[in-house]
């Protein structure tokens, strides 16, 4: 058997449509393609987001508003108090320890929030910030 004698699906060959070739062929003229306008011209296709066909898009008609201070955060990840009580009396919580519990999960700065009671005695934590109730309640529970 050669290359050119392997059975092949016909329907796999399907020939192109041929534009432009006159009105006769029915695609003729303008080649399917309408009168003018983007779509017609080539390589004419606008799928931006807001994009309203060349009016002014709605988020450019709205006046601008307000003001947003995610550029001035200082951004922490929170840790309460309560969920510290996991770790056994006397242990000492740093980062590490934090993310081997699954606490603190993203690459942010701890911070140590009082939310919660802490009933582990004498935890030595390190952390990055400590709300002021949180570092009094574990100073009151003999930790450091």
């Amino acid at each position: 058997m050669r290359l050119h004698e392997l059975p092949g699906d016909p329907t796999l060959r399907k020939k192109t449509k041929r534009l432009g070739r006159g009105h006769g062929s029915g695609r003729g003229k303008t080649a399917g393609k309408g009168h003018k306008g983007l779509q017609a011209r080539s390589g004419g296709h606008r799928r931006m987001a807001g994009f309203e066909g060349g009016q002014m898009p709605l988020q450019r008609r709205l006046p601008k508003r307000g003001f947003s201070n995610v550029a001035f955060g200082n951004p922490h990840q929170a840790v309460n108090l309560a969920s510290l009580n996991v770790f056994g009396d006397g242990a000492k919580v740093d980062l590490a320890a934090l993310r081997g519990r699954g606490l603190a999960r993203r690459k942010l700065p701890v911070k140590i929030l009082a939310k919660g009671t802490l009933t582990a005695k004498s935890l030595t934590v390190e952390a990055q910030a400590f709300s002021a109730s949180a570092r009094q309640a574990i100073e009151a529970a003999g930790g450091a």
